[in-house]
Order: C-alpha cells, then sequence, then structure tokens
C-alpha cells in the first residue's frame, strides 16, 4: 500500500474509475449503474489510500517520540534520522538540536536577585527545577556557560558576561565554590569546574590565577583526604586547572597521584585501567570502571598537551586505550561499558564531626568513552597498533548511545527527581560535536 501512495488518493481512485468504466460489461443494469458502480469504487480505492498514507505518516510520527514532556521540556526526536530528501549529502541532525538546546537553555535561564550577591543569572542544578524562580548555582551555572561557549552565541538571549559574572557573585567568601549540598566549605572539585568555565570564557587571569592557587592549596591530603583517594574528584581537578592555571606546580602531583591509581585488569589482558578509587578503602580489590578509566584517559591526554609525560605516564594513558578498546560487548551501542552510573563522595563534615558531608554524583559514561577515544594520543595508538576497526566501531557505537538518551538537545537521565540536570546535556553536545569534527571529511 506504501507506492500507491505515492500516487495520491485523487489519481488512484480516478484510475480505477477509469479502468471500470473500460472493463465492465455494457449490459450491467444500464450506462448509469455502470458509471455509478465506477464512481463508487474509484472513490472507495482512493479514500483507503489516503487511510494508508495518513496512518503511515501517524506511524513516522510515533517512531519520533511521545509529543512533549513534564516540565515544558522539549519532546523527543526521531534518533538519527536520515536528511529530509534521502541524499547522503543532506545535512545531519546536529544544527537542529544544537538550536534546540540553545532555544530551551534560554527558555530555562533564570534570574534571580539575591539579597546578599545581587542579581544572579543562570541555572540551577537541573532544567525543570520548581518552584520558579529557582537560584541559580555554581555547577549549573558552570555547565551552562560550557554550553553556551560550545554552541556559540547566535543572539543575545544568553550573554557569557552575565553568566561570568554570576559565577564570581556566587564565589564563597573565603574563596572557591562548592556544590548546592555542600554548604559554605569550598570544594576543589566544584571549584576547579567552574576556573574552568571562567577560563574558557576569557574572565581576569590574575582572578584566575589567585582562585586556582587557593583551590590547588587545600587540595592536599591534611585537607582532603577523601577527595584525593577518588578518580572523579582528581581528574575534575586536574582538568579544570589546567584550563585556569597551566603553570600551577600542583599540576604534575596530580598527573602522577593518577597515574600511580591505576589497576590491573586480568579480565582484559591485565591491562591497566582505573576504578571509582585510586586507593580502595580497607584493602579492598578494586572494580574496574570504563567511565573512570575514560575519565583517566581524557585527563591524562590533556596533561600530556601541558605537561609533557614521561614513558611511565604515557604507557598508562595508553594502557587506558587499550583497555577501552577491548570492551567484549557485542553490541557496542549498548554494552556494559556504556552504563550510566552514581557513586558517592563522602566527606567529614565541616562543623560536625559526627555527620558527613554526601554528594551523589552521575556519570554519563558513554559520553565520557566518546571524548576519551576521540583525545589525540587515543588516535595515534589507534593509528600506530592498526586498532582502527575496533576503535571505529566501539567510538560508532558510543556516540549512537550518546544521541539515543537526547530529545531536542536536551539529555534526560532516567529514573531521577532531576531528569534533565545541565551537566548531562552540555556533556552530551561535546561528545557530539567532538565526533562530528572527527568524522568530517571535505568534499566527501
Amino acid at each position: 500500500m506504501a507506492w500507491l501512495a505515492r500516487f495520491g488518493p485523487v489519481a488512484v481512485g480516478y484510475a480505477v474509475f477509469q479502468a471500470l468504466v473500460g472493463l465492465l460489461p455494457d449490459s450491467l443494469f444500464g450506462d448509469v449503474a455502470r458509471y455509478a458502480l465506477a464512481v463508487v469504487s474509484g472513490i472507495g480505492t482512493g479514500l483507503a489510500v489516503w487511510l494508508a498514507a495518513a496512518l503511515i505518516r501517524a506511524r513516522a510520527a510515533a517512531d519520533d517520540g511521545p509529543a512533549g514532556t513534564a516540565g515544558g521540556l522539549p519532546a523527543p526526536h526521531g534518533r538519527g534520522a536520515a536528511p529530509p530528501d534521502g541524499s547522503p549529502h543532506g545535512p545531519g541532525p546536529l544544527p537542529d538540536l544544537s538550536s534546540a538546546a540553545y532555544a530551551t537553555l534560554a527558555e530555562r535561564l533564570t534570574v534571580f536577585d539575591d539579597p546578599l550577591r545581587g542579581r544572579l543569572s543562570g541555572w540551577p542544578h537541573a532544567l525543570e527545577e520548581l518552584p520558579e524562580p529557582v537560584r541559580p548555582t555554581a555547577t549549573g551555572t558552570a555547565y551552562g556557560l560550557h554550553i553556551v561557549l560550545e554552541l556559540g552565541v547566535p543572539d543575545g538571549r544568553l550573554r557569557a558576561t552575565d553568566l561570568v559574572e554570576t559565577l564570581w557573585r556566587l564565589r564563597l567568601p573565603d574563596g572557591g565554590w562548592a556544590a548546592r549540598s555542600q554548604g559554605a566549605v569550598p570544594r576543589p572539585e566544584v571549584t576547579a569546574l567552574v576556573l574552568g568555565a571562567l577560563a574558557r570564557a576569557g574572565a581576569d587571569p590574575e582572578r584566575l590565577a589567585t582562585e586556582a592557587a587557593r583551590c590547588a592549596d587545600r587540595f592536599r591530603h591534611e585537607l582532603e583526604p577523601a577527595g584525593l583517594e577518588m578518580t572523579h574528584v582528581v581528574t575534575t581537578v586536574l582538568r579544570g586547572l589546567l584550563r585556569a592555571a597551566p603553570d600551577s606546580p600542583v599540576l604534575p602531583r596530580l598527573r602522577d597521584v593518577l597515574v600511580d591509581g591505576a589497576v590491573t585488569d586480568p579480565a582484559r589482558g591485565h591491562r591497566r585501567c582505573w576504578a571509582a578509587r585510586l586507593a580502595p578503602p580497607g584493602g579492598r580489590t578494586a572494580t574496574p570502571s570504563p567511565v573512570h578509566t575514560a575519565q583517566a584517559v581524557v585527563a591524562l591526554d590533556r596533561a600530556a598537551r601541558v605537561l609533557g609525560e614521561d614513558a611511565n605516564a604515557r604507557a598508562t594513558r595508553e594502557d587506558g586505550i587499550r583497555w577501552l578498546l577491548s570492551c567484549p560487548g557485542p553490541a557496542h551501542d549498548g554494552c556494559a561499558d556504556l552504563e550510566s552510573s552514581r557513586e558517592t563522595v563522602r566527606r567529614p563534615h565541616p562543623v560536625d564531626a559526627a555527620r558527613h558531608e554526601v554528594l551523589s554524583v552521575r556519570h554519563f559514561a558513554a559520553a565520557w568513552v566518546v571524548r576519551a577515544l576521540l583525545t589525540p594520543g587515543a588516535r595515534q595508538t589507534v593509528t600506530e597498533e592498526d586498532l582502527e576497526t575496533v576503535w571505529q566501531e566501539l567510538l560508532s557505537g558510543a556516540a549512537a548511545s550518546v544521541w539515543a538518551q537526547q530529545a531536542d538537545g536536551i539529555w534526560t537521565w532516567d529514573g531521577d527527581e532531576l531528569a534533565h540536570p545541565v551537566w548531562m546535556t552540555y556533556q552530551g553536545l561535546s561528545a557530539l560535536r567532538a565526533h562530528a569534527v572527527w568524522m568530517y571529511q571535505p568534499g566527501a
């Protein structure tokens, strides 16, 4: 029936009418009856074709996702749709995705008049938080600033200068920044995140250097024993300070902490990789983690560009790449290595020693794997060791997994009250845009 729909219901109905007029015998109750039967048959056939075409369109629309989502956020679009004209060289879906993400961010921008800090423009941790207006947070606004810089600024709805000023106003009285659940004590991973966003936006280098020095001074075992044991915290601080203070003397030390914290995985050829903790408590065996291995590979690759690397650091980083490429999953767009995960950063409470400060951290594994496999160092290892086929297969699967978790450029964390975190949209966008740049072939 699909091929009939291409001719149009009217054309098909007329064709049936003409055919019946020619085929029905003249003796069939006269010309009037013969023509009436042909007209009825033609109309019926045309109506059937119209209904079939409508059904095809409805099924296509259903494949594109539900009509809307809660909280006024964009409705899902189809995944990886081909260009509308069917041409392999037609426009891809990324421009529309980027435009939709920008529009949603502009719509959900919060302007909040804080009696102590002044006017704040930015975002809370997630896009759908209520009631409005919600006070912007350092974490949400830093990731939102990263998105604005990633997409560019096509109009004045989102101003990077306003976001930069808001982040400076959210700075704690004694310097540094903290997550909303961490209170008034600055934490190195949040401070480094904010400093990295400010540096990318071109903030004052002297102010950045001052805050970076404070962050580095606080990130010592005497003050941050829990943070220095966690791969997520160390890699976040390393990436942020590489952007904000590439000359910081703490960077080589953090790089070495990360290299020394790698573990060996017998299940994947005794290759080195990373677990959630760099120093597992109580002598327990560390469980290799794809997302933490990807985070470590990204951080060490950036450190190598800025600091250089010795033979041990390079060998460890390259082993992490080989470990990711040795994923045993049969379908790389849904293998276990791409399953997102959670962890908890637990620290002693700064005031009450009987309590703990608990920060829940979620990891977008597929986006991290894409970013790790697209590092210059990974590409060099793939070329030198003739791993192009497995690299391409795993990268394509990871990119497809990243794409599948968004709707109109906004990424969703399933099964959570804050289902549209700003950080996840930034990581998804940056991963897909990096993948598009790597795949670009002039003249193809």
